[in-house]
Order: C-alpha cells, then sequence, then structure tokens
C-alpha cells in the first residue's frame, strides 16, 4: 500500500526543502523561456521565510519530503495574490497541482475573506494555462517581461459564501 500525499500549512522549516523544489520545478520554466535568472531561481532562502512570513503558504507532503507547494497573500483590495504553485516533476499530472490550488483558495476564503484570486504564468506555460482555466480562472492582463516572456494575469471572483460550513 502506497503512502498518501497530505496538505498542510508550511512552517518555518519547511523553508529549505521549498526552495530546493522551487529550483527543480522552476528548470523547466526557465528553458521554456531561455532565461536562468528568473526570480524563483535566483530567490534566497532569507527572501522565501520572508515571502511565507507575510502571508501563507501550504505544502503538499509524501511521508516527510514536501513535493509540491504554493504561496500567497491578500492584498489591500482583498484580492488573493496566489503564487509559486510548484510540483515536483515526478507527481505532475496526478491532480496535485489542482488539489493545492482549490486548498490556497479555501484558506483565503477565511476572515477577511477574499472578493477574488488572482496568479500569472508566462503565454508559454500551457499545462499552467490549462490548470489555471480548469480552476476557472480567466485570462485578464498581459505584461510583456522582456523580448521572450510575457506574464498572463488571470483571475476569478471569490464565490460568496462557497466555503462556508455550519458548525
Amino acid at each position: 500500500m502506497g503512502m498518501s500525499v497530505t496538505i498542510s500549512a508550511a512552517t518555518a522549516p519547511d523553508a529549505e526543502q521549498i526552495l530546493k523544489l522551487q529550483y527543480l520545478c522552476y528548470q523547466s520554466e526557465a528553458e521554456l523561456y531561455g532565461d536562468y535568472a528568473i526570480e524563483p531561481l535566483t530567490q534566497s532562502l532569507d527572501a522565501l521565510r520572508a515571502e511565507i512570513a507575510e502571508g501563507h503558504a501550504l505544502v503538499a507532503r509524501l511521508g516527510d519530503e514536501v513535493v509540491a507547494s504554493v504561496r500567497g497573500r491578500i492584498d489591500d483590495a482583498g484580492t488573493a495574490l496566489i503564487a509559486k504553485l510548484i510540483v515536483h516533476p515526478r507527481m505532475r499530472r496526478h491532480g496535485l497541482g489542482g488539489r493545492l490550488l482549490a486548498a490556497i483558495e479555501a484558506h483565503f476564503a477565511g476572515e477577511p475573506a477574499a472578493r477574488k484570486y488572482q496568479l500569472f504564468t508566462g503565454h508559454r506555460s500551457e499545462g499552467n494555462l490549462a490548470l489555471y482555466r480548469s480552476h476557472g480562472y480567466v485570462p485578464v492582463a498581459r505584461e510583456e517581461i522582456g523580448p521572450r516572456l510575457t506574464l498572463v494575469r488571470l483571475e476569478k471572483e471569490a464565490a460568496a459564501g462557497a466555503f462556508v460550513t455550519s458548525a
């Protein structure tokens, strides 16, 4: 019988594993865009720790190993800014990214509740775009970062009361 993947809030000791996983996961993005200086590959451990501290982060574990993660925070306008959804290459295509996305949305549906969710991905990242669209996100803007990369901003409205449960 195999182990199950569990999703939980990231803790400070998880930062090192998240950073290593982030470095592994963003190699394919760097190759796709021909740019190995993208921020997820140059982020320091201290910067990642600060990102976790100022927002919320989730990890998916297979045993003791962090195999996926996502981070986010709510801005002053009530938008949940979701970032760095990563899944270990060997764990992709099994629904884990979608589970993490739903889990971070559910977290931000709490108090204070997010009014909408927003995330970014590169214009050539077809797998990411398909995942986000399948979860109700729609492209709302594009920003050219350089000659090889255009970021696509996707959003979805938070469903009022969608995550409310009775006690």
